[in-house]
């Protein structure tokens, strides 16, 4: 079911898309990897023994997740769709993406990859499927409908 109100994308929309997606998703790595390095470091600061890698990497992962939704979805795709409906649906990715990349990355780092690379290739992965399912399932019938879309669209005629 499409929305006829949603524009088509020009070549340049969609580099613009992707190049915004980039760079919420660098900031949005940045609160995953301040909050993962927290996570992994400050137990032993405070003389604690070190947490396993899934106790540092799902708190961070959720962080930088609801973080990440939050401003592509007002900014990058400018959605105007069912908040409740968009997060269903990015649920759903993580449902399959979290215990894959939990299971290998726990896998990694129980044979001795540093936890560090582990958490790198695990948020490169994530960036590259989160954006096509973002794009092409997520947001797919809502690009360029919320309020900035439509205030674009007049500043342009």
């Amino acid at each position: 079911m499409s929305n006829s109100n949603s524009p088509k994308l020009s070549k340049k929309d969609n580099i613009i898309q992707a190049v915004k997606f980039a760079l919420f998703s660098a900031s949005a790595g940045i609160i995953q990897i301040v909050s993962f390095t927290i996570f992994e470091e400050v137990p032993q600061l405070l003389g604690a023994q070190k947490w396993p890698y899934l106790a540092c990497y799902l708190p961070s992962l959720i962080l930088s997740v609801v973080y990440n939704f939050t401003l592509n979805r007002k900014f990058t795709f400018k959605s105007a769709n069912n908040v409740p409906i968009a997060m269903l649906k990015v649920a759903l990715y993580y449902a399959v993406f979290t215990p894959l990349s939990a299971w290998l990355g726990n896998i990694a780092a129980e044979n001795g990859v540093n936890h560090y690379i582990v958490e790198i290739v695990t948020m490169l992965a994530n960036f590259i499927t989160e954006f096509l399912f973002d794009r092409f399932v997520v947001f797919r019938n809502s690009i360029n409908t919320n309020d900035i879309a439509k205030k674009d669209s007049e500043n342009k005629q």
